[in-house]
């Protein structure tokens, strides 16, 4: 067995919308939500989507596909043990160009991989001009 990760869908829409309460990243024509499960579970789950918005069915099903080969090649390089994926798909992600594609969706595996905690820190500041206004 060459391949140490194990690969499942995410198939039930409870799934998805635990998904959607973890983090996410917008990268061009993809956007991927992260749910760090901390179950202990090394597995990685993936789930796809793409919405009426961006076309009709014959759209919607090629970006899927297209992200879906996306995801197969790129998840067990980036991807992190434990998590659950949903790749949404955007208005761009059927016509876009598969090198830019596949740029697309690594760089958000990797952005969703590293935590990040300075733009939790940026709110607090951007409250004191709205104090300011209540006092007057």
């Amino acid at each position: 067995m060459t391949d140490p990760l194990k690969i499942e869908r995410l198939k039930s829409r409870p799934q998805f919308l635990a998904a959607a309460k973890g983090v996410s990243q917008a990268r061009g024509a993809v956007v991927v939500q992260r749910l760090d499960r901390r179950d202990g579970d090394p597995v990685i789950r993936i789930g796809f989507t793409a919405t009426r918005k961006i076309g009709g069915a014959v759209v919607r099903n090629r970006a899927k596909r297209r992200l879906r080969e996306a995801a197969r090649a790129l998840v067990p390089l980036h991807g992190a043990p434990g998590s659950d994926y949903v790749f949404i798909a955007r208005m761009g992600t059927a016509d876009r160009p598969w090198e830019r594609l596949l740029d697309d969706v690594k760089s958000a595996l990797t952005r969703l991989a590293t935590p990040r905690t300075a733009p939790e820190d940026a709110p607090p500041a951007s409250r004191p001009p709205t104090s300011a206004g209540q006092d007057s």
